[in-house]
C-alpha cells in the first residue's frame, strides 16, 4: 500500500469504498498472476522443455552427431600451405632445419667456410587425399551413426524416466489433496458433534466427558491434518522441481482428478519391446559395439594416400657461389609432384586381434543383456496387467463401501443428536467415514498407478494420458 493511501486514510480525506476497490483490485491481479493450472499432459510437456538435465542430455546427442560430419569429413583433400624466409650463413644455407612441413631453404654448396650472412625463401602447399579406404571410411561412419542413434535413445530414456517420476508425483500430490478433503471434513464434522454435545449435555441428555473426548478427536484430526499438509507440500515442491517452476507451491492448481475410472486400456495396441525406451537403448549400445567391431575389422587394410606438393624457393647464392642478397626473396625456382603412397600395417595383426576379441566379448555381453531385457521387459507387462485387472475390481467394491459409511454416520449422527446412542458409537462411526474415504483415495491412486503401470512396461506413456479426460 503506497504512503499516499495509507496517509489519506489516516486523515480520513480518502473514501473508504475506493480504498476497498483499489486493494481489491491489487490482490486479485496478484494472485491470478501468480497462480498456474497444471495437468498432468502440460507437466510432462514442462518435463520435455524446461528441465536442464534434460537439455544436458539433448546437447549430447546434438555433440554426437558431430562425429558424422567428421567422417564425412575426410573425403575433402587436406591442403597445406606455407611461407618461410630465413636469413643463415652462407656455409649452411642448404642445411638449416626449422620445424614445419617445408623443406629446409636450398642454395649451391658452399666450397669454402663463409659465415656471410644471405637471405633464403620458399613457398609451398602439401595435398594429400584419401579417396578409397577400403571401407574404413563407411566402417568409421557407421559407427559414428550407430553412436548418434545411442546418444538420441539415452534422451529418450531420461525422459521417459522423468515424465514417469513426474506423473508418479503427480498421483502422489492428488492423493493427499484428496486426503486433506478428507480430513477437513473430518475436523468440521468433529465440530458439529462437539456443538451437539455442548447441548446434550447442557440439557443433561448426555455426560460431559464426551465434549473432552471431542474436544481430543478434533486435536488429533487438526494434528492428521498438518502432517498431511506436509507431506502434500513436500510433493509439491518436488513436482515444481521435475517440471522446473518457479511459482510457489500454493499458487499451483493440480487439474486433474483420479476419482474417475480410466477407460478399458487397448493393451495390445503397441509392442513392449520396441517402443520400450529401456530396450531401445540397449539395442543401440549392442549396434554401437557392432559398428566398432567393424571397424577395427576394418583397420588391418591397406592405406592409400595421394600426395602433391608444389614447392618454389628463393637463394641469395647461386650455383656459381656468387652472392646476391636480393635474389633471396625471389621465388625462382619451382617445383612440383604428384604419387600415390600405399601403406600396410604389417606388425598390427596382434593389437587388433585383441581388440577385436575384446570387441567381440562386449558384443556378446550386450546381446546377452538385451535377451534378459526381454525377458524382463515380458514379465513386468504380465504383471502390471494383472495389477490393472485386480484393481479395477477392487475400485468397483470402493464406491459401495464409501455409501455404507457414510450413510451410517448420518444415521448415527441423528441418533446421537436425539440422545439415543453414546459417544463411542458415534466415534467409530466417524473414524469407519474417514477410513472409508482414505480407502477410496487409496484405491483410485493404486487403479492408477496400475495403469501408468502398464503403459511404462508396453514403453508409451499415451496410454496412461488418452485415460485422462
Amino acid at each position: 500500500m503506497s504512503t499516499i493511501i495509507q496517509n489519506n486514510i489516516f486523515n480520513n480525506r480518502f473514501p473508504v469504498f475506493l480504498i476497498l476497490l483499489v486493494l481489491t483490485t491489487q490482490v486479485h491481479q496478484n494472485t491470478s498472476a501468480q497462480q498456474i493450472s497444471l495437468s498432468i499432459k502440460e507437466a510432462i510437456k514442462k518435463v520435455e522443455d524446461n528441465l536442464p538435465q534434460l537439455e544436458a542430455y539433448r546437447q549430447q546427442a546434438l555433440a554426437s552427431q558431430q562425429n558424422i560430419q567428421l567422417v564425412k569429413n575426410t573425403m575433402v583433400p587436406d591442403i597445406t600451405a606455407g611461407y618461410q624466409i630465413n636469413l643463415a650463413t652462407f656455409n649452411n644455407i642448404t642445411g638449416m632445419s626449422y620445424p614445419g612441413f617445408l623443406l629446409p631453404v636450398s642454395g649451391p654448396p658452399s666450397v669454402s667456410n663463409d659465415l656471410n650472412f644471405v637471405p633464403g625463401s620458399a613457398a609451398g602447399a602439401l595435398i594429400k587425399w584419401n579417396p578409397i579406404t577400403f571401407g574404413q571410411r563407411s566402417a568409421a561412419l557407421e559407427k559414428a551413426t550407430a553412436q548418434f542413434k545411442q546418444a538420441n535413445t539415452i534422451y529418450n530414456e531420461q525422459l521417459f524416466q522423468y515424465q514417469y517420476n513426474t506423473i508418479n508425483v503427480y498421483l502422489d500430490a492428488l492423493y493427499y489433496q484428496q486426503l486433506l478433503k478428507s480430513l477437513k471434513a473430518a475436523v468440521d464434522r468433529n465440530n458439529s458433534s462437539l456443538g451437539q454435545s455442548l447441548v446434550l449435555a447442557k440439557n443433561g441428555l448426555r455426560p460431559g466427558i464426551d465434549t473432552a473426548q471431542f474436544q481430543s478427536a478434533i486435536a488429533q484430526a487438526e494434528i492428521d491434518l498438518l502432517q498431511t499438509e506436509k507431506v502434500y507440500q513436500q510433493k509439491m515442491i518436488e513436482l515444481s522441481r521435475l517440471t522446473a517452476l518457479d511459482n510457489k507451491t500454493e499458487n499451483i492448481v493440480l487439474t486433474d482428478s483420479f476419482t474417475i475410472t480410466p477407460l478399458s486400456l487397448n493393451t495390445d495396441s503397441v509392442s513392449s519391446l520396441e517402443s520400450n525406451p529401456y530396450f531401445q537403448t540397449l539395442q543401440a549400445q549392442r549396434n554401437t559395439t557392432a559398428a566398432g567391431l567393424k571397424e577395427i575389422q576394418k583397420s588391418w587394410v591397406p592405406q592409400m594416400d595421394i600426395w602433391g606438393n608444389i614447392y618454389a624457393r628463393g637463394s641469395g647464392v647461386n650455383a656459381a657461389g656468387l652472392v646476391n642478397k636480393t635474389d633471396g626473396f625471389n621465388l625462382s625456382r619451382a617445383n612440383a609432384g604428384v604419387g600415390v603412397q600405399l601403406s600396410f600395417p604389417v606388425l598390427q595383426f596382434s593389437k587388433i586381434n585383441i581388440k577385436k576379441r575384446q570387441l567381440q566379448f562386449l558384443l556378446k555381453s550386450d546381446e546377452a543383456k538385451l535377451t534378459q531385457a526381454q525377458l524382463d521387459i515380458g514379465k513386468q507387462t504380465a504383471t502390471a496387467l494383472q495389477q490393472y485387472y485386480q484393481d479395477v475390481k477392487i475400485a468397483g467394491k470402493s464406491p459401495v463401501l464409501l455409501k455404507s459409511a457414510t450413510d451410517v454416520y448420518t444415521g448415527l449422527k441423528l441418533s446421537y443428536e436425539t440422545g439415543l446412542i453414546d459417544y463411542t458409537r458415534l466415534a467409530q462411526a466417524q473414524y469407519d467415514l474417514l477410513k472409508a474415504e482414505v480407502n477410496d483415495a487409496a484405491i483410485h491412486l493404486q487403479l492408477w498407478r496400475s495403469v501408468l503401470a502398464v503403459a511404462v512396461a508396453k514403453g508409451n506413456l499415451n496410454l496412461f494420458t488418452d485415460q485422462l479426460k
